[in-house]
């Protein structure tokens, strides 16, 4: 299948690859004939390789809604996306949706896709984070000339969608690991470990990513590279990280960190690249 250039991510998204596909691309393995990625997040690398069968998973139940309706019906969003301002008062009053869950539940898949796509557009940074009941709470951004409605990239990824064969599920991502087919490729980008105290950010799920939680995917990993599975893991160089995949390959990249809300706390950061072949 030839690529688009068109599809690319239609969110920003914490953690986001995009800046760094220059650098990760030479690390994958030559041929991806079936890709997994169980945190899809913006889906940066997957739109970078488009693949022409993938498996996408994400907990984040409103992202994946935002890739079904795209796939589904992208005509429809653009049309719901048009209706939305740029205006601090809309902005709270549609952010605001999802605290009437009974308001909420009787919204449209489209309507709540055009939704995540309005606030993410709109809201400070890009950020997309929920508190612990799991609603939005990122503030007005307030920028001049935000792109709301970005047509063409939305149609070209729904087309995207709709000539490959993509899996898309909202589960635990052991789950997604266990039932993938041998010779498939699987690039892990997970919630990352905090490189302090005060970094921590797994605000784009209620319920976070711990430590042990960081235990538990590297032993799927483990049994990732027991069953002959390539995988490509991507992380903060922590110390942790680093003692935890020492068995493996591990690169240091550097990547350059946009989502603080503190201007002076965004600049280039270490990441590891881990992988199970060469």
């Amino acid at each position: 299948m030839k690529k688009n250039k068109l599809v690319a991510p239609v969110l920003k998204w914490v953690g986001g690859k995009r800046q760094l596909l220059d650098t990760l691309s030479p690390l994958l393995p030559k041929t991806i004939k079936t890709y997994c990625e169980p945190f899809i997040g913006g889906g940066a690398m997957l739109f970078h390789l488009q693949p022409n069968v993938a498996y996408i998973n994400d907990v984040n139940t409103e992202l994946i809604c935002v890739y079904r309706v795209i796939r589904d019906n992208v005509d429809e969003l653009i049309k719901e996306l048009e209706k939305f301002e740029n205006t601090s008062e809309q902005f709270y009053a549609v952010r605001d949706w999802d605290r009437d869950k009974v308001q909420y539940d009787s919204l449209t898949d489209i309507q709540k896709a055009a939704r995540v796509l309005y606030l993410n557009k709109t809201c400070f940074n890009g950020l997309y984070r929920v508190n612990n009941a799991g609603e939005f709470n990122t503030p007005f951004g307030n920028y001049r000339n935000p792109n709301i409605v970005n047509a063409p990239v939305l149609k070209a990824v729904s087309a995207y969608f709709n000539s490959a064969d993509i899996h898309m599920t909202t589960k635990d991502y052991a789950e997604v690991l266990k039932d993938i087919p041998k010779g498939t490729f699987v690039y892990l980008d997970p919630p990352y470990d905090p490189v302090s105290d005060t970094s921590s950010f797994t605000g784009y799920a209620k319920g976070g990513f711990s430590r042990e939680d960081q235990v538990r995917l590297k032993e799927c990993c483990d049994e990732l590279n027991a069953r002959g599975i390539k995988f490509m893991l991507s992380n903060s160089a922590t110390d942790f990280i680093k003692e935890l995949y020492s068995d493996y390959n591990i690169t240091i990249v550097e990547a350059k960190r946009s989502v603080n809300s503190v201007a002076s706390k965004r600049g280039n950061v270490n990441e590891v690249v881990v992988r199970n072949y060469e």
